[in-house]
């Protein structure tokens, strides 16, 4: 797409474009009491849009001054969080890289459409600074930004980076990236900094108060783990499924659950199907002989994770980092459609650590549903190993990710400023 859209700017630019007065970066020039505009672009994959909703809530607290908006692709979920979490949001078209020559056509006009409407409304808006989420929708707000000189910052939240990372970390005025395994994928001149991936505010929350519980209890002389587990049974197991192409837990964990038997009888499953997918995983918990309680979407999940006991889940970037926060043992299943196996290549970082167990479906002899059962065997009936793997998976934390990024926005937007006044 990067170089197709090289061919579009004269296509998408309007007499006026040329026109505007613009400051030192190219971007349409301000009055002294506008603010700052920084825009989040990106979407699709949920942790997309979380870690900008992360940061952009840092960066609210910090300057209430500041504007502050989204665009991504217009799904509905989308467009609720954002709004619900009091920020603009805009619909940009946008496409995935076709599967099939019928969907070629789309691909290209879409795409178009939301790399001409986002340079019209970087200039309308007077974005100040483009904050780059992944996705395609990041791809076109980013190549728009380029085009328009307006600066413009990239989020990584996986060990292989997408291609809108890869076409323009160079020009990007920082790379901010979730794994130190990212940078020989990157041009050597492109600026990194690892910052770790920024989890939904719910889970820096939960995070503090359990911290300060244990700081609490160690400055009365007692000696816990850094993850308190529940106390009570049932203990719980959680099974997070995505939805769309990836359904694969959904169709597995039900018969996996069965081959446990009775070592899994006193555990509490709750499993979350992802769209579409709730009536047909039910029916095969009930054919199983399994008791679970099956949703759609857990919407208080951070709750949920901090009281769980084991996970079953993808390996996203984003769920990775809030998985490290909540300390909780993980069997991580790569979404085997995940663009360059970067689902893959994240679960090999945290399976090298020892906080997880891996199973690549794509790899396996047999069943997956045998490949599962013979992973959390181990996991369900042996707590030490859980508490161990927990220990371990909760040493990757990195609390600081969300406002360690919007410091660097910050920088971004007003360091000159700052060094100027400094002087």
């Amino acid at each position: 797409m990067k170089l197709m859209s090289e061919h579009w700017d004269d296509a998408c630019r309007r007499p006026s474009d040329s026109a505007e007065p613009t400051n030192s970066y190219g971007v349409p020039a301000m009055s002294a009491s506008a603010p700052p505009h920084v825009m989040f672009a990106g979407g699709g994959p949920a942790g997309h849009l979380y870690s900008g909703l992360a940061v952009a809530a840092h960066l609210a607290e910090a300057h209430p001054q500041l504007q502050i908006s989204f665009a991504g692709p217009g799904k509905p979920r989308e467009k609720h969080a954002v709004r619900r979490a009091g920020f603009n949001y805009t619909m940009i078209p946008s496409h995935p890289v076709p599967q099939n020559p019928l969907q070629a056509l789309r691909f290209v006009t879409d795409n178009l459409a939301g790399y001409c409407a986002a340079r019209w409304m970087l200039g309308e808006q007077r974005v100040s600074l483009v904050v780059g989420l992944g996705g395609y929708t990041s791809t076109a707000v980013v190549r728009a930004a380029q085009s328009r000189r307006v600066p413009f910052m990239l989020l990584e939240q996986n060990s292989r980076p997408s291609r809108t990372t890869r076409w323009f970390a160079k020009e990007s005025a920082l790379v901010c990236a979730a794994f130190e395994e990212l940078r020989p994928h990157l041009h050597v001149q492109a600026l990194v900094t690892v910052t770790g991936s920024p989890a939904q505010p719910a889970f820096e929350r939960f995070y503090r108060r359990r911290a300060a519980r244990v700081a609490s209890v160690k400055a009365t002389g007692s000696c816990v783990a850094p993850r308190v587990p529940a106390s009570q049974p049932p203990r719980r197991l959680i099974v997070l499924e995505d939805g769309g192409r990836a359904c694969s837990l959904n169709q597995s964990m039900p018969r996996a659950l069965r081959l446990l038997g009775g070592a899994i009888q006193d555990w509490q499953i709750i499993h979350q199907t992802g769209e579409g997918q709730l009536q047909e995983t039910e029916s095969r918990y009930h054919k199983s002989g399994v008791a679970a309680l099956a949703v759609s979407f857990i919407d208080e999940i951070a709750s949920v994770l901090f009281a769980g006991d084991l996970v079953v889940c993808r390996s996203g970037g984003t769920c990775l980092a809030e998985l490290a926060l909540a300390g909780v043992p993980a069997v991580l299943v790569p979404d085997p459609h995940a663009s360059d196996d970067h689902h893959l290549a994240n679960a090999k970082v945290i399976a090298s650590a020892g906080a997880c167990r891996l199973v690549d479906e794509r790899s396996q002899t047999g069943a997956l549903d045998t490949a599962l059962a013979k992973e959390l065997l181990p996991l369900v009936t042996e707590a030490e190993t859980r508490q161990e793997m927990g220990r371990r998976m909760h040493s990757l934390a990195r609390p600081q990710a969300s406002a360690e990024i919007a410091a660097a926005i910050e920088n971004t937007l007003f360091g000159d400023r700052r060094r100027l006044l400094a002087a």
